[in-house]
């Protein structure tokens, strides 16, 4: 009778262990359905914008890509379930001082364009997420997912001056780049800054050819491919700042590729789809130096733990 009770005790204190750490999943799935209600204003407006946005055309992809590599490391998380007071402390003032800045602005009348308003919004939101992580699943799974987490702040707009800064600095690099191609080959070209005068047509590097969304993308693959394919944190760096000169050169290439379409073929190139659609194909053509450098790094790269060779004794030998 005692090793019934025992038994039957056993199996109930087995099945509450089991069940225990479902229960801060579930809170934070609570806790993150409740906060997306209280930003849905700003989460409608912000998938709004970046779907009638060139720039920002990657926001959508970027929870499912989180949470798909979240998935990934589900088994590694079980064990890892606690809970992060000061972490959690810290993460929730921040989104509050965020919100409440955000206020302060608006009250003294200044003027948040709509760009900025998501930026600091978005952030806040994030904020208070990553604080019901640290309360719910405890630093330790924070830990443990810190890249997946880390890509969701990639929804976050850019602010308006950092784009500026970003765009004004791939214009002139990408006009340096294209200018230098276009004197390697020997083409007549008389250069004003920005302004290319060539035989029989002028061109302008305008902000648009400074390809910041596809330098975007492009570092956003490197990150993944760096975290999916790559150990060594140092190969992981080189990797991704690879991105910045690659994107000059991407750049470059295609100011190159106009220039000289415009001057042996037509001028009219200049108003033809490849010069006003044709980041995507210069962006597939980005990826081969980009695919490459990946396989090198990969490559260099040998498993951590060399197995010892087994020697299997052969029949009929003794050993010395």
């Amino acid at each position: 009778m005692k090793q019934t009770e025992l038994t039957s005790q056993h199996a109930i204190a087995r099945g509450i262990t089991s069940k225990w750490p479902r229960s801060p999943g579930v809170g934070f799935l609570l806790f993150s359905g409740v906060l997306a209600l209280c930003f849905l204003s700003s989460l409608r407006e912000l998938l709004r914008f970046s779907l009638n946005s060139d720039l920002y055309s990657y926001i959508p992809l970027i929870p499912f890509v989180s949470a798909y590599l979240i998935w990934l490391k589900k088994e590694k998380l079980r064990g890892l379930l606690d809970r992060s007071p000061r972490s959690t402390l810290l993460a929730l003032t921040t989104g509050a001082g965020v919100l409440i800045a955000y206020w302060i602005m608006v009250s003294q009348g200044w003027q948040v364009n709509r760009n900025d308003k998501l930026t600091l919004m978005t952030s806040a939101f994030l904020s208070f997420l990553l604080g019901g992580g640290f309360l719910f699943l405890g630093a330790g799974v924070l830990r443990e997912i810190a890249f997946p987490a880390g890509m969701l702040f990639f929804m976050v707009p850019l602010p308006t001056l950092v784009i500026a800064w970003i765009t004004t600095f791939l214009q002139h690099a990408s006009a340096e780049a294209g200018y230098a191609m276009l004197s390697l080959v020997s083409e007549p070209i008389l250069r004003r800054g920005l302004v290319f005068q060539l035989s029989g047509i002028t061109l302008a590097v305008a902000a648009e050819c400074s390809g910041i969304h596809s330098s975007i993308v492009l570092l956003i693959t490197s990150l993944l491919a760096g975290y999916l394919f790559l150990r060594t944190p140092w190969k992981r760096a080189v990797l991704t700042f690879a991105v910045v000169p690659l994107a000059i050169l991407r750049n470059g290439f295609r100011i190159f590729t106009i220039a000289m379409l415009c001057v042996h073929v037509d001028p009219k190139m200049i108003d033809s789809p490849i010069h006003h659609s044709g980041g995507p194909i210069f962006f597939v053509l980005s990826l081969v130096p980009f695919l490459a450098l990946v396989f090198v790094l990969r490559r260099s790269e040998r498993p951590k733990n060399h197995p010892a060779p087994v020697i299997a004794d052969l029949p009929g030998k003794k050993g010395p």
